[in-house]
């Protein structure tokens, strides 16, 4: 193995690429995510943060996030479970593009892909990467030539090719899973601090009603109620914001999922059906 198929190896290898599994963990298949891992990170970093703002719940925005009951915790430990699923996301969609940088296909003039040559390209795939079914590229050129090598029929290489393509779009897909049910589950925490403290400003309000009569007496009573109104509307204020800047997120993953897909289709088009294409026309003629 040449010097630069060396440097090849130790860039794609899944072990060591993968952040999860570097991190003492099993990796996710593709972009997938470790759910523990980054629980675990979220729920360290969550309590990290809280015992930074605490000591400080003067300032009026720590306060916000401290003063208005267990619901703006667990809906900060939400909003950071779901970031820490986003940069992990992020790390792997590097790590699957670099697959798009290696040359499968040898650089002779001469060289066709084949039912005799196809060996030849996937003992290259397996040098260079030591998981290639990790990789959404490298795992739809070895089932297809896998295909191509048992079965001997060319034609079906197309198809292959684009039913595979199908299945890696389902698989990232439903990689979205449970950050989905973060997203929603963060503003319906907001809603449930509205009603919690709409409940203490109402219990409140009538507790102070029922006591006094006296305005004198009444006016500093009211400030129970409206901590409880600070607390309705701040924890869905709070919610809302996250939630919002959790899907903004999202969307710009998504759509970096999108275009790997799109590469990794144009690349088979191009590097492999594109040689099969010569092949035939080899025969043909």
């Amino acid at each position: 193995m040449t010097s630069t198929n060396d440097k090849e190896l130790s860039r794609l290898s899944w072990t060591r690429a993968d952040i999860e599994e570097r991190l003492g963990v099993r990796g996710g298949r593709y972009t997938h995510t470790n759910a523990a891992l980054t629980f675990f990170l979220a729920l360290i970093t969550t309590a990290g943060l809280f015992g930074i703002l605490i000591p400080n719940r003067s300032h009026p925005f720590v306060a916000m996030l401290t003063d208005r009951g267990p619901v703006q915790y667990v809906t900060v430990l939400f909003t950071i479970w779901a970031a820490y699923i986003l940069l992990v996301k992020m790390h792997k969609i590097r790590v699957q593009r670099k697959a798009l940088q290696v040359p499968l296909i040898p650089k002779e003039g001469g060289f066709v892909l084949s039912v005799g040559t196809v060996s030849e390209v996937l003992d290259r795939i397996h040098g260079i990467c030591d998981n290639p079914q990790h990789f959404v590229l490298f795992n739809r050129i070895e089932l297809g030539l896998c295909n191509l090598r048992n079965i001997g029929r060319v034609a079906d290489l197309s198809k292959i090719f684009h039913d595979q393509a199908d299945n890696d779009e389902d698989t990232i897909e439903s990689s979205y899973g449970l950050i989905k049910g973060l997203v929603w589950a963060i503003p319906v925490l907001g809603f449930i601090g509205t009603v919690q403290g709409l409940s203490q400003a109402i219990s409140k309000f009538g507790s102070v009603l029922s006591e006094t009569a006296d305005i004198a007496t009444i006016k500093p009573a009211l400030q129970g109620v409206t901590a409880g109104l600070a607390t309705a509307f701040e924890t869905t204020l709070i919610a809302l914001v996250a939630a919002l800047a959790i899907q903004m997120w999202i969307t710009l993953i998504r759509r970096s999922e999108e275009q790997l897909l799109d590469d990794c289709k144009e690349y088979c088009q191009r590097q492999i059906l594109g040689r099969v294409k010569l092949s035939m026309l080899e025969r043909g003629g």
